[in-house]
């Protein structure tokens, strides 16, 4: 029916490739299958009880029950500006520097579209978290990549050979790049970066005239004595840069949807406009509760909620290795950042993940859903607790075992 009406913007996403592991997922859990699932960056935790208890509180005031700010309530970015100001010593206004935003995939897509004109052209480093790409296309942009370097030991961007490849992007691309992408701690490979690398950044920006919006979700979730830096650290940053948090993963708010986007006078004002005529905001009690979780509750982070992962890094780390998978160990994020083992490098990730999955029970996402660059490794996240991580190295074992064996026999025969 009506074939001549065609949805361009929608056909040039691509087959999203999670859901071929998702599907997969399910189909064996209704089998019966007891699946590890290290598939989704999706916190097993609940939100921290005060929180909580202060959501409800607010929600039994009849007064918050009406239609919220679409840039978020006042003491809400009042917060996120003193959370800036306590962690990293950076001055920002509650007014015109700072919008909350419904999780910050949401607002970063709301900004993508507020700001990116038909053609216009955004550098994203490969591999990289889907959306940060394709919020541009959608948006009628196009995608310059440049490959992710880093260092497989230690987990830390190549930063000598991310500008000479940034250089050169800037160089060959037609138009001429206005944005680029950067998202440090890195999703999925967990690659981190100093403050001078921003420092560096800035000063090329400033130089060639576009800007940088940079994501640091996993910014909280830190090991080894590692501390994520923020770009707006740097002076002159807010003249070419926006950043991006979400209180997803460190406060285990994920389904909570609270996010925000600070920094570049001009950008924040994009967003705040377009936002002004797609939603009403957040259901002001999550607004309320997540103001108290920044202002009150941000020690509970390094209390409860970074242990538990560093713990499950340890013993996956461990784990995998004995059975025959060795990893390396990241210093950030909730993530492990895997190389697929040689044995069965040659089949890629999505087959090995499948692989995984039916023979193993263990979820893992493919790492060319993130990329080509990505194709040789998957991402492992930390949301099962250590029985269930000891577990799945077992089946792991056995897979590799019989994988060698078939390749014994194959070369036999």
């Amino acid at each position: 029916m009506f074939d001549e009406i065609q949805f361009n913007k929608i056909d040039r996403l691509p087959k999203y490739v999670f859901a071929v592991v998702n599907e997969l997922k399910m189909a064996e859990r209704r089998a019966g299958a007891d699946v590890i699932d290290f598939s989704m960056g999706n916190p097993d935790g609940p939100a921290f009880e005060p929180v909580v208890e202060k959501l409800v509180e607010s929600a039994r005031k009849p007064h918050t029950h009406g239609y919220s700010a679409s840039k978020g309530i006042y003491k809400l970015r009042l917060a996120i500006c003193n959370w800036y100001l306590r962690k990293y010593n950076v001055v920002l206004d509650p007014e015109s520097e700072a919008v909350a935003t419904m999780g910050s995939k949401e607002g970063y897509v709301h900004l993508v579209q507020a700001i990116t004109n038909p053609g216009d052209v955004a550098i994203v480093p490969d591999p990289t978290y889907p959306i940060h790409s394709y919020a541009f296309v959608l948006a009628g942009g196009n995608v310059e990549k440049m490959e992710l370097s880093f260092d497989e030991e230690n987990f830390q961007v190549d930063e000598e050979r991310f500008f000479h490849d940034l250089e050169r992007a800037l160089k060959n691309s037609v138009p001429r790049p206005k944005y680029l992408v950067v998202n440090f701690p890195h999703n999925p490979t967990t690659t981190t970066v100093t403050l001078d690398f921003y420092e560096k950044l800035v000063e090329i920006a400033r130089r060639e005239r576009f800007y940088i919006i940079s994501d640091i979700a996993y910014a909280d979730i830190t090991y080894d004595g590692y501390k994520t830096p923020s770009i707006l650290q740097v002076e002159g940053a807010k003249e070419v840069a926006v950043e991006s948090f979400t209180l997803s993963k460190s406060y285990n708010m994920a389904g909570w949807r609270v996010g925000f986007i600070v920094g570049n006078r001009k950008l924040v004002a994009a967003l705040q406009k377009i936002k002004s005529w797609l939603d009403y905001g957040m259901f002001t009690p999550i607004q309320v509760a997540a103001t108290v979780a920044l202002d009150e509750y941000e020690h509970l982070v390094g209390e409860i909620v970074i242990p538990k992962y560093q713990k499950r890094r340890d013993v996956l780390i461990d784990a995998f290795g004995k059975a025959g998978w060795p990893v390396g160990r990241p210093n950030a994020s909730m993530f492990v950042w895997a190389k697929i083992p040689e044995i069965a490098r040659p089949m890629g990730s999505l087959e090995f993940s499948k692989e995984l999955l039916l023979k193993a029970h263990v979820a893992v996402s493919p790492g060319i859903g993130f990329g080509e660059y990505g194709d040789e490794y998957v991402r492992i996240a930390l949301i099962e607790n250590e029985k269930r991580i000891r577990q799945a190295a077992k089946n792991i074992k056995r897979y590799l075992k019989e994988l060698e064996e078939e390749k014994e026999k194959a070369k036999n025969d």
